[in-house]
């Protein structure tokens, strides 16, 4: 009867299963406990993440055991396979984390060689660190065949001295320990809490901000962004996932009917509305470039502009993932921006509905502060821009979220390295008003694009968030707050600007204006470029050159392949 429901003739698991000639395939199927009827049936792979690296992964493959049983109840063969995750957290402030930002493309390309070579028609994706988000959604556009994503869910809030904690907060102790303004013995009671389940890290950084926007798009379903990673919820989302996926097959609704322009639309205005990670100026035209779409830095940050700030979250306010869920969810978050006209909610969804649709019957609390009506926002700008000038013609991008003045003069104190700096700031090596730049680590300086969390943290840590800038042609954390300007373009390695900046050069950051400047005149800077030499860095064989090769502009997304728009065919029609 299953047989009967799906014609494998339109499917891609055909050339695997179906007639005399697969016999020898069809074996390996048996030998792994299949029956006949499961192997006729749809093929979904159930991709995770899982891995012992670090909490954010640790709980996938309870989660996808749950996937595979939706699957199953809906008539389908669920097949489980893992990929990588590099994860910030560890990686962080040392070269580890030049593997980072290339593991998202390498993430997105092991689930496309699997989905590939064994030819399965659908997928449900599961993901819990910063990179593993986008890396999987970015699989799904390119194969295009029926998706659902889940994230993982967030890690619980620690508690220290009577207030909610993240992993951040001990970045930024090490910065306290270093000034002399906490103890050994507090510093190590703030890391043995900080972190007290499975999940990933709690505030608005990366991988929440990726989760709301993996609701924000369509691709996961109304309300499997919010639940910890340790609740039992997440299990029925998991279920409900593998079902959906295969409404989805039956429909023949595909991720690049999902994710358009308008989606991609609602996703950065809900990154904006929630303070969320710089990362995403990044990751959604990544994401958008496996559709086909031309959705750049600048269309992202041009969009958050507009974006009223209406989420209290850390890192510039005061509530975590778990306030968010114990409220209602992103739901409520998405409810808020569309009775403010702010959402296209006609955009389809992984529900086969629309969004209007999915959030018809949610109402928005008003006995909360976590998340505030568009009436009430908390700013009415968006919490990341974007900025251009003379030492950014390709453009920049800073997160505006609690900063006292969204302006800076200072001087240029320069470094070419991220090691360099930290030191240096470890040492109480700068002074007020000076612009710290962190440059040649950039997607091919770098390479990989390094995170400065190490970094940002530690100047917080000393007391001097408020008195000095930092400025890079690498990413920041999202949990970097402060005067922090990265994904500065052209970036070192290629001659950009920012490769001339000589120390006790004026720097001028004005974020209302939207621009980054240095006080030089175009004849010195030509004269610099002309002496500039390039650099060649450590990495000549291995994946991180191989990045370097392929790997282009921060403003597009540093993407290693020409996209969708280029493709003579697609992966879900052969």
């Amino acid at each position: 009867m299953l047989q009967e429901r799906w014609d494998k003739s339109r499917l891609p698991s055909r050339h695997v299963t179906e007639g005399p000639e697969r016999a020898p395939h069809r074996s390996y199927y048996y030998a792994m406990g299949m029956t006949e009827a499961e192997i006729h049936q749809p093929l979904v792979g159930v991709a995770t993440c899982w891995n012992e690296a670090a909490p954010c992964n640790i709980a996938l493959s309870r989660q996808a055991q749950s996937a595979k049983k939706g699957v199953a109840e809906a008539g389908g063969s669920p097949r489980e396979f893992t990929t990588i995750t590099v994860t910030d957290g560890i990686a962080m402030g040392h070269q580890g984390m030049k593997s980072s930002l290339v593991s998202r493309d390498l993430i997105a390309d092991s689930i496309e060689l699997t989905m590939r070579g064994h030819c399965y028609d659908a997928l449900v994706g599961l993901a819990g660190c910063d990179k593993s988000l986008p890396g999987m959604m970015m699989a799904m556009l390119r194969l295009n065949v029926p998706s659902v994503f889940m994230y993982g869910g967030s890690i619980l809030p620690g508690r220290f001295h009577d207030r909610d904690v993240t992993v951040v907060d001990v970045f930024e102790a090490v910065g306290q320990h270093a000034a002399g303004r906490m103890s050994g013995a507090e510093l190590h009671e703030l890391e043995c809490v900080a972190c007290p389940s499975a999940g990933a890290c709690g505030g608005q950084f990366t991988a929440n901000t990726m989760a709301m926007v993996s609701e924000a798009l369509g691709l996961a379903l109304p309300g499997s962004a919010g639940a910890p990673a340790p609740y039992e919820d997440r299990d029925r989302y998991a279920v409900e996932s593998g079902r959906a996926v295969m409404s989805l097959l039956e429909s023949r609704v595909r991720p690049r009917d999902i994710v358009t322009r308008r989606a991609l639309e609602n996703a950065a205005v809900v990154v904006g509305a929630t303070g969320g990670s710089t990362n995403a100026g990044l990751h959604l035209p990544a994401i958008a470039h496996e559709a086909g779409i031309r959705f750049t830095l600048d269309d992202v940050v041009g969009i958050m502009r507009g974006t009223p700030y209406i989420a209290d979250l850390k890192p510039a306010g005061k509530y975590v993932a778990f306030d968010v869920h114990r409220i209602g969810g992103v739901p409520v978050i998405l409810k808020a921006l569309l009775d403010a006209g702010l959402l296209h909610g006609d955009c389809l969804t992984a529900t086969g509905r629309t969004m209007a649709e999915n959030l018809k019957d949610v109402v928005f609390p008003t006995d909360q502060d976590v998340v505030h009506p568009v009436s009430r926002a908390i700013s009415k700008t968006g919490g990341v821009v974007g900025l251009k000038g003379n030492l950014a013609s390709e453009g920049a991008i800073v997160k505006i979220t609690g900063l006292a003045s969204l302006r800076f003069e200072g001087t240029a104190l320069c470094f070419d390295c991220e090691e360099d700096a930290f030191r240096a700031v470890q040492a109480r090596a700068y002074k007020p008003g000076d612009v710290i730049v962190i440059r040649y680590e950039g997607p091919k300086g770098g390479p990989g694009m390094r995170e400065m969390l190490s970094t940002t943290s530690a100047i917080y840590g000393h007391g001097m968030g408020g008195q000095v800038a930092l400025i890079t042609d690498g990413r920041f954390s999202g949990g970097t707050r402060g005067f922090c300007v990265g994904h500065i373009g052209p970036e070192a390695a290629v001659g950009g600007a920012i490769a001339l900046l000589r120390n006790g050069d004026r720097i001028i950051i004005d974020a209302e204006q939207g621009r980054i400047d240095v006080a030089l005149t175009d004849a010195e800077l030509a004269a610099r470029r002309a002496a500039w030499q390039p650099r060649q860095t450590d990495y000549q064989s291995g994946a991180l050159w191989k990045y370097v090769q392929l790997v282009g502009p921060a403003a597009l997304g540093a993407v290693t392949h020409p996209g969708a728009a280029a493709e003579t065919h697609c992966y879900a029609d052969i």
